[in-house]
């Protein structure tokens, strides 16, 4: 099916940063008639600018009852514990924080606290590991080395797997269940099962 072609050019949008005379236009536009329909608001307040993008900016940056920057150490300490409860639902964690957007939200996060989060991760690593080796050294302990199933150096007795799981020997501490299991006539258990 061919595209429609009603006569009119496709109109350019203008894409990037926005101006205050833009800024200005879409806030006196939703003042006076409301923020809904989107693509008619860009539209019929002069902006040469799609409705979605219209409406990211009002959400995300004019709206009056918003509040952008600083975030305060309690915020942060609530963004932490939610992100360790919801992960990344920025607009549910969003709405714990009232005046805060889930873009900013995000924004923050991936720029400051994760990256925080992760030092603090490799500092605690660095320090336990610094920590536990000279109370090994001090008991007379070399840290201990994985090799292959056997751990070298480990005080622990260790076993043969084999040996754990074979059945055959006499006394099988009540396992007689996989012996009668084992005698089934397969084809009589599929007979059976149908």
């Amino acid at each position: 099916m061919a595209p429609k072609n009603d006569g009119s050019a496709k109109r350019v949008m203008n894409k990037g940063a926005w101006t205050a005379e833009e800024d200005s236009k879409l806030s006196q536009y939703i003042e006076i008639h409301g923020a809904k329909r989107w693509k008619t608001i860009a539209a019929k307040s002069g902006l040469n600018r799609c409705g979605k993008s219209c409406r990211l900016r009002w959400l995300n940056y004019l709206r009056p009852n918003i509040k952008r920057g600083n975030i305060s150490d309690e915020e942060e300490d609530l963004i932490l514990r939610l992100h360790k409860l919801l992960g990344n639902r920025w607009s549910l964690i969003a709405g714990r924080l009232p005046g805060r957007t889930d873009n900013e939200i995000k924004n923050y996060w991936n720029s400051h606290l994760s990256k925080k989060i992760n030092q603090k991760q490799k500092t605690q690593e660095v320090s336990t590991v610094q920590e536990t080796t000279p109370q090994l050294k001090s008991q007379g302990m070399a840290p201990m080395k994985e090799e292959g199933a056997k751990i070298v150096g480990s005080s622990e007795p260790t076993f043969d797997v084999n040996e754990f799981f074979d059945f055959s020997a006499e006394g099988s501490s009540g396992l007689e269940w996989v012996n009668k299991f084992l005698e089934l006539d397969e084809d009589q258990w599929f007979t059976d099962k149908r």
